[in-house]
């Protein structure tokens, strides 16, 4: 996997969906279903928006479960930014938790139509070290830091400037594609 980098696989960001900060989660979900709908119809969908700021540099990025998340906001009361499946709880567990904290307790219609004017400030993942990646780095450390990091997509610098986004769905085709390649 050394022999494929990250500027074989890059996705500039001319080419994603982005929307300007102070945006609301309603307009970034329309921009991410117009990019889907212009782009290469021979690719995988973008799963995500970036957020831009007034100079038109990421400061966050909407994913699909930021978007959900958003749906309910008594999720910030429960465990902050983790996925609590990953430690180990049961599926029981999990709708004891729903119950406990009211979640979904109102009719969908109305948590979307709230969720729909939040600003995407208040819903973008914050972004983390690992979360980087530079355009020269090899497919290995990609995959690691996807792996680890269980990202969807990691945002690729050239220097300072984020250029574009790796997407874990192309690396996964990439690797597939060696895998077939190898075993001919």
């Amino acid at each position: 996997m050394k022999t494929i980098s990250v500027k074989d696989l890059v996705v500039p960001l001319s080419e994603y969906a982005t929307i300007p900060i102070g945006a609301t989660l309603l307009e970034a979900v329309e921009a991410l279903e117009k990019a889907q709908e212009d782009f290469d119809a021979t690719k995988y969908r973008h799963r995500a928006i970036l957020v831009l700021d007034e100079t038109g540099h990421v400061v966050g990025k909407i994913g699909q479960l930021e978007a959900l998340r958003a749906l309910e906001p008594k999720y910030c009361d429960m465990v902050e930014g983790q996925a609590v499946s990953r430690f180990g709880f049961n599926a029981k567990f999990i709708k004891d938790m729903c119950e406990q904290y009211d979640l979904f307790d109102r009719p969908m219609d109305d948590l979307c139509k709230k969720a729909a004017t939040l600003k995407v400030e208040d819903c973008m993942g914050e972004i983390v070290d690992s979360e980087f990646i530079s355009i020269e780095a090899t497919m290995d450390v990609a995959i690691h830091l996807l792996v680890m990091g269980s990202h969807q997509s990691l945002l690729v610098k050239d220097g300072e400037a984020i250029v574009g986004i790796l997407r874990l769905t192309d690396v996964f085709v990439a690797v597939f594609h060696t895998m077939k390649e190898c075993s001919i």
